[in-house]
């Protein structure tokens, strides 16, 4: 993004990147407890944020890992035995819908896995080490992955622990659950829920922002 300040804790139109994106989450049916995983420097903060926003729901944060996957293996540490799924959402992805979100709880429910993707929309090519075309996978059966992912706890653990053992490196966590050979469905979302990478990311953010204050539904 350019800045010094970490993506989540970016200024959109007066609120933090991350506290747009917890807000999704309010009020959603079965809702347990939810953990964050940051830098050190900003482990007080987000307690505080978190504590603000959801004072009826058991919090936590904890220090990420130098992954992406070793941060969630340790925020997973950190969830209660009790609750039944875990939801895995970008900290960087402020608009998914509660909509969404319930339909990905309902299917990992059924099948143990599920994610939330939309298809692609521009065709694909899979090149070689020296970026020469090799091929052009069919168009219409590539999706392209989101967040939030939703998995079983204990086969959430199960998959890790796969994947340590096995060395497996991934970049989302549908793929520690394809490794280690179990089941997840795709749930088709929105493209509001587009994760900010770079400066014209945020730009659209900030005019999707407007849009819904001004509509009254953030």
């Amino acid at each position: 993004m350019g800045a010094d300040t970490p993506k989540p804790y970016l200024n959109l139109k007066g609120v933090t990147v991350l506290e747009r994106t917890l807000t999704c989450f309010m009020g959603l049916r079965g809702l347990q407890q939810i953990v964050v995983a940051t830098s050190e420097i900003y482990i007080k903060q987000t307690g505080e944020m978190l504590e603000r926003l959801f004072p009826n729901v058991e919090t936590g944060v904890t220090e990420g890992g130098e992954r992406r996957q070793d941060s969630i293996y340790q925020a997973l540490q950190a969830v209660n035995e009790t609750s039944d799924l875990v939801a895995v959402h970008d900290a960087v992805r402020p608009f998914i819908t509660k909509n969404v979100i319930s339909d990905c709880l309902n299917a990992a429910s059924n099948v143990g896995g599920a994610i939330v993707g939309v298809p692609v929309k521009d065709t694909i090519k899979r090149v070689d080490a020296e970026r020469m075309i090799k091929t052009t996978p069919e168009r219409s059966f590539l999706w392209q992955a989101q967040t939030p992912q939703i998995f079983n706890r204990e086969q959430f653990l199960k998959a890790y622990d796969y994947a340590n053992q096995n060395h497996v490196v991934v970049t989302d966590d549908a793929s520690l659950f394809e490794a280690a050979g179990m089941r997840v469905k795709l749930i088709e979302g929105e493209r509001d829920n587009f994760k900010l990478t770079y400066p014209i990311d945020f730009k659209i953010a900030e005019m999707l922002t407007e849009t819904h204050i001004a509509g009254g539904t953030r």
